[in-house]
């Protein structure tokens, strides 16, 4: 077996209107006054390579089409003076994105030319209702890091990943995240946390955090429709889970009537959040514990904003 050699010109960043050959395209070959290449379509195979007569196997994945020129005029001038080459791009089968969570249509996309991080968003349908407040951007390493400044390479160093807000994103407010995206990206936007809320309210059930980190306590209320005529305000809990799921339930003491009248300030709350409001009928010694509370919660219906 031929041992592959290493291409014989440096990887400059291509332009962005060029295109970048990859595994699964096929190009066709036309040199002057040689009759030894032939002209018919030839496909890059998975690792990158094409086999070609007098010179062999020849890394052509990663390469734009005239970086590939070079690669082979260089190669060729042991054969002939000044070799003239053409190129043509015949089938392109390696530019593909994927894009996979709550989007409308999930799957492998086919980056038709430069698209940036929004547009191919967009070619997925767009972000579900249920969408969370992250997009995870993963890059093969190949492609170089992701020039974003909050990403990370992996300990492999086979791939970088970056976290963008939906929101910021969405809104353009930092236009410098909205990056051009590569063969072989994939992005990733993670279903929403989710509030629930619980007893004598209107609509009790779980509530999600769609773009948001964090919702008030009257936002969330009002998702609920407010409280039933039968609630005790003034002696609402609310109760977090610990973090990793290990130790004790926190609950904290509300009044929401001193909240939506002024007198107390408005309270943020966080994923997997439980704000129960009991019945202002039940007694002290009969009321939930704050671990039935949690397991009640885990089976209520999801609201969709």
């Amino acid at each position: 077996m031929a041992v592959a050699q290493k291409p014989l010109i440096a990887r400059q960043p291509p332009a962005v209107s060029e295109y970048i050959l990859g595994a699964g395209d096929q190009v066709s070959l036309h040199v002057v006054d040689l009759d030894d290449i032939s002209d018919k379509p030839i496909r890059i195979d998975p690792n990158g390579f094409v086999d070609l007569a007098l010179i062999g196997r020849v890394e052509a994945g990663g390469l734009t089409i005239e970086q590939l020129r070079e690669q082979l005029r260089i190669k060729l001038t042991k054969y002939i003076n000044s070799p003239q080459i053409s190129i043509n791009l015949v089938e392109n089968q390696s530019r593909s994105v994927s894009v996979i969570g709550s989007v409308n249509t999930p799957g492998v996309h086919a980056l038709e030319g430069p698209r940036r991080l929004i547009e191919v968003i967009s070619m997925a349908g767009g972000v579900r209702p249920d969408a969370g407040s992250r997009v995870i951007l993963t890059r093969q390493a190949r492609w170089g890091e992701l020039p974003l400044a909050q990403a990370k390479m992996d300990p492999s160093s086979t791939y970088s990943t970056a976290t963008l807000s939906v929101e910021s994103l969405m809104s353009a407010t930092n236009p410098s995240e909205n990056i051009l995206i590569d063969p072989g990206d994939v992005i990733s936007i993670p279903k929403a946390d989710v509030i629930y809320v619980l007893g004598t309210v209107r609509k009790a059930g779980g509530f999600p955090l769609a773009s948001k980190d964090s919702m008030t306590l009257l936002e969330t209320l009002s998702l609920a429709e407010g409280l039933d005529r039968n609630a005790a305000a003034g002696k609402a809990r609310i109760l977090r889970p610990p973090p990793g799921g290990e130790g004790k339930v926190r609950e904290i003491p509300v009044n929401i009537t001193n909240i939506e009248n002024g007198r107390e300030p408005d309270i943020p709350l966080y994923a997997n959040d439980v704000l129960f409001v009991p019945n202002s009928y039940v007694k002290a010694g009969v009321e939930r514990t704050a671990e039935a509370i949690l397991q009640v919660a885990t089976g209520v219906i999801v609201y969709r904003r």
